[in-house]
């Protein structure tokens, strides 16, 4: 471990390009530097932190404060400090002006400190898949446990592609908003758009979107509640705990109930936030919740912003309302006005809808379409054929519909979903069934009346349970098919898992939200294997965010009042993706509360065999009615309350689906996804997916670190670090960790980590060969060429400091340049390609090349600058290119930008401001890139 103090000089290995860097804070085993030349601050743990001294030599040009230079002759150690002592005077390493780095790999060479020619392979390999990785269109896309789900990914490479996005992403259940948040934020953070995120979500999802952010996108989120906020202020009382993480979860609740977290968090800065279930959020003209008053806060600081909710406008105009001032404050100021406001979309959408099946235009839409886009191109648009007529649609759906702020696919528009095909299953007490019927009504009472997690200490008889005896019969009956089983509690999942250990030997699996994450991942392993447990028994909450859709029947064993907790539940299977029909078993004792439940469920709603809507609205109506009913059962008049609430239920089922039908928008469904674009996105990682480049650079990179790899089954390794090196990699644990290069083996084994080029592994290991120094210096013998020469391979490195922010390795990322000299200084690049190298240069000895005196002083510097001479033109090609690339792109965009504002309101205009500055940025960036040598091999050539 380092140990670091203010002033000292460093630079970071895994971030070169910023420079040199000073320490300007240590605390709390952290320590925090400024790069003055790319005017960042980074944080590193001290205990990990990628960072190497920086220590000049004799001969080396410093500067002071003043600009003012030094040739240093000596060094000396002043306590923590260096000084640099030359010229009759000296400087104190705190005194130093902005310096760089400019010495290191040729040093190497010249002292004779060099590596193997394997090791400048991977060394160079490494450079150019770090390119490659970042400039791809799919960086950030490829790396989630994720089901290449086309609407999903389109919804997520729009809305990650803007400025600062403020969106609603109100799919219907089932279509993965969560994935499509994920998604977006995924690609953010790894592109370095975005840093700082906080994430608000109900009390109950929590732990959910911890779940998926970790196991589906290797995203560690910090929860915060009062128990963690309290401990960092242990640590720094007059600090904010806000500012100790940058991804943070908490409960909206949690920030809403305490003023005083409330002012840490939004004087922590974000640069997104998201909030999950936004429709719980309350709002009116005359009140406002403390929920949404909090997020409102937030949202005004934020910079960008996801709102997720399955109900966009099924709460009322009002409701809508209040969701879309959070993300537009001035676009919807007053709610009269936004009340008010004719936007009817319908004719346009009768557009959209013929050229898309082909349709004749009516006259109608022809004179619509001319006053649109003029004559000439209507008229042209027969000839144009396809693709005239897809850029027509293009952009009627881009200026004219409401997708800018709002994001809704809906079931009737999309395919791949299985039917429910509920099987109802009354039990009959045949032993003593006025006590069983007095068991049923305790259970069902304190279910209903207490959380899953701190309920009183309850009983259960589930030895003699009628319930059991059938789900025991059942099991049997579906062997050798796999089943989910929901109900209440953990209580009762560890009560059942006993008693049927009793009763039979199905091999049975828990979860519930006691388990450690090592737990879960152990028993939804042996759960998916075709072997292993063939009952998988959950509470309510403890199945959450895990993929268990390779299983096809639902057994739900009790049933929860709430009508959006009973989707939940079925929504554990029933998802796109889903690849066969869902059984769901309800089995229930007649005469008891669950059957009221069921009931309901079935005759009034036909929940258990369609998607259901507006839960919330009708617990609101009917939830006391429901718990009359239920309470009520045995007396006289209970037939008379439940047939009467069931067809009271079923009306109003009836009248909101039909209001939902009607209440489609049709043009913001079909602006929410564009099957072309999100085919190409498909197809592009499915590509990424089957190639196998990853896989042989890891197994390469493995062994050079000595990371004992055994195959477990194609493409799938265990890794086991041994005690020297893992240190390298802190991610292993010791008693190794299973990987897998394949999506579908990994969809179906969560305990697998699936490797990608976005997986922490993979980046991790291309800065650790970087930063280790692994190759930077080389020597080799070529033989077998017939000639006899000295060469001289440099690696140069083209990147821009600072930036990350506006992403601008879309248009020039770090960028390898690779140059070949022979001992005149010509250029013979393209004489000696990569794969030339690879095959033929063999180790040597350099030392008797070190003799040469003539070689040393005079042959290799001119190699060196020529080889640097040589890159600087590369380096000028790169810039060219990588500005008609950044304007090509940022021209068009903000022309798009500019004429849909003039037809769409919801484009804001900071928009286009914001697009306008990052032009600009980008251009000072890409043209003050800079060349910096990353390493150099000498080659002999000849027998």
């Amino acid at each position: 471990m380092e140990n670091f103090f203010p002033n000292q000089r460093w630079t970071s290995a895994g971030e070169p390009e910023l420079g040199v860097g000073i320490v300007t804070e240590t605390s709390k085993g952290r320590v925090k530097l400024h790069f003055p030349i790319a005017d960042e601050v980074r944080q590193y743990t001290v205990e990990n932190a990628p960072l190497r001294r920086v220590v000049f030599k004799p001969g080396d040009a410093i500067a002071d404060k003043d600009k003012r230079p030094l040739v240093v002759e000596r060094v000396e150690a002043d306590g923590h400090l260096f000084i640099y002592i030359g010229q009759g005077r000296q400087l104190s390493e705190a005194d130093l002006g902005d310096v760089s780095v400019k010495h290191g790999v040729d040093d190497r060479l010249f002292m004779g400190d060099v590596d193997t020619p394997e090791l400048f392979a991977l060394r160079r390999k490494t450079l150019y898949y770090d390119h490659n990785r970042r400039i791809s269109p799919i960086n950030g896309f490829v790396g989630g446990r994720i089901d290449l789900i086309p609407h999903q990914l389109y919804i997520a490479h729009e809305v990650s592609a803007r400025h600062a996005p403020r969106v609603l992403l109100s799919d219907q259940v089932g279509l993965g908003k969560t994935i499509e948040a994920c998604l977006i934020l995924h690609r953010l953070l790894l592109t370095g758009r975005i840093s700082r995120v906080l994430i608000l979500v109900p009390d109950s999802l929590v732990h959910q979107w911890f779940v998926e952010m970790l196991r589906r996108f290797n995203l560690w989120f910090h929860i915060y509640d009062e128990v963690r906020c309290a401990s960092l202020d242990g640590g720094a009382p007059d600090g904010n705990p806000f500012l100790d993480d940058q991804l943070i979860i908490c409960s909206t609740s949690f920030l809403a109930g305490s003023q005083v977290r409330a002012s840490q968090a939004l004087s922590a800065g974000w640069d997104m936030l998201v909030v999950d279930e936004a429709h719980h959020l309350e709002w009116s003209v005359d009140k406002v919740s403390p929920e949404y008053g909090i997020v409102e806060l937030l949202s005004r600081v934020a910079k960008g912003l996801l709102l997720l909710t399955a109900t966009p406008e099924q709460l009322g105009v009002e409701s809508h309302f209040a969701r879309l001032r959070l993300l537009d404050p001035d676009r919807y100021s007053d709610y009269d006005t936004f009340k008010n406001e004719s936007q009817d979309y319908k004719a346009i959408a009768n557009v959209v809808e013929a050229l898309s099946s082909g349709k004749p235009l009516q006259a109608a839409n022809t004179q619509l379409l001319e006053s649109m886009f003029g004559k000439e191109r209507i008229a042209a648009l027969a000839k144009g054929g396809e693709v005239a007529k897809y850029n027509l649609i293009e952009d009627l759906l881009d200026q004219h519909g409401p997708g800018r702020v709002v994001f809704r696919n809906t079931r009737s528009a999309m395919s791949g979903f299985p039917k429910r095909i509920a099987h109802l299953v009354p039990i009959k007490a045949t032993e003593q069934p006025d006590l069983w019927a007095q068991r049923l009504s305790q259970e069902y009472a304190l279910d209903s009346e207490t959380s899953a997690t701190d309920g009183p200490l309850q009983k259960f008889w589930f030895e003699e349970d009628p319930r059991v005896g059938w789900l025991v019969k059942l099991m049997k009956k579906l062997k050798p098919a796999k089943a989910v089983l929901i109900c209440r509690s953990k209580e009762k999942v560890l009560a059942l898992e006993e008693a049927i250990g009793k009763l039979s030997g199905i091999k049975v699996g828990v979860f519930h939200e006691d388990l450690t994450i090592v737990q879960r991942d152990r028993n939804a392993a042996w759960f998916a294997e075709p072997d292993g447990a063939r009952l998988l028994m959950c509470s309510e909450i403890g199945s959450e965010g895990r993929n268990f859709q390779f299983a096809h029947h639902l057994i739900l064993f009790d049933l929860p009042a709430h009508p959006e907790l009973l989707e939940q539940r079925i929504g554990r299977l029933d998802r796109i993706g889903q690849t066969e029909d869902i059984q769901i078993h309800v089995p229930y004792l007649t005469g008891s509360p669950q059957e009221v439940l069921v009931r309901w469920f079935h005759e009034g709603l036909n929940a258990f065999e369609e998607n259901l809507e507006g839960g919330n609205q009708l617990a609101q109506l009917f939830g006391e009615r429901l718990k009359e009913a239920t309470q009520s059962v045995g007396s006289p008049e209970a037939d008379r309350h439940l047939a009467s609430l069931i067809t009271d239920t079923a009306a109003f089922q009836q009248d909101l689906k039909k209001m939902l039908a009607n209440g489609r928008d049709r043009l913001l469904e079909m602006n929410s996804f564009r099957p072309a674009v999100a085919k190409k996105l498909v197809e592009q990682i499915g590509e990424a997916d089957l190639d196998t480049s990853l896989e042989k650079y890891m197994v390469q990179v493995f062994h050079h670190f000595s990371i004992d790899m055994e195959d477990l089954g194609p493409r799938t390794y265990l890794l086991q670090p041994t005690q020297a090196n893992k240190y390298k990699f802190p991610s292993l644990p010791d008693e190794g960790i299973s990987v897998t290069f394949d999506r579908k083996r990994a969809l179906a084994r969560e305990d697998m980590s699936f490797i990608s080029w976005d997986h922490p592994m993979a980046t991790g290991a291309m800065d650790l060969v970087l930063s280790d120094g692994a190759g930077a210096a080389s020597y080799g013998v070529l033989r077998g060429t017939g000639e006899s020469a000295i060469l001289l391979e440099v690696l140069f490195v083209l990147e821009t400091s600072g930036g990350k922010n506006i992403h601008v390795d879309r248009f020039l990322p770090a960028t390898p340049l690779r140059v070949v000299v022979d001992h005149s200084g010509e250029d013979v690049t393209d004489d000696y390609p990569t794969e030339l190298f690879d095959q033929q240069l063999r180790p040597g000895q350099i030392d008797d090349m070190l003799e040469n005196d003539t070689l040393v002083d005079v042959i290799l510097p001119n190699m060196l600058k020529a080889a640097t001479a040589l890159a600087e033109e590369l380096r000028a090609d790169e810039i060219l290119n990588g500005l008609q690339q950044m304007r090509l792109t940022m021209d068009h965009e903000i022309g798009r930008l500019t004429a849909l504002h003039a037809k769409n309101e919801n484009v804001r205009p900071e928009e286009i401001e914001l697009a306008l500055e990052e032009r600009a940025k980008l251009s000072s960036l890409i043209k003050d890139a800079r060349i910096r040598m990353d390493a150099v091999q000498l080659v002999r050539e000849g027998d």
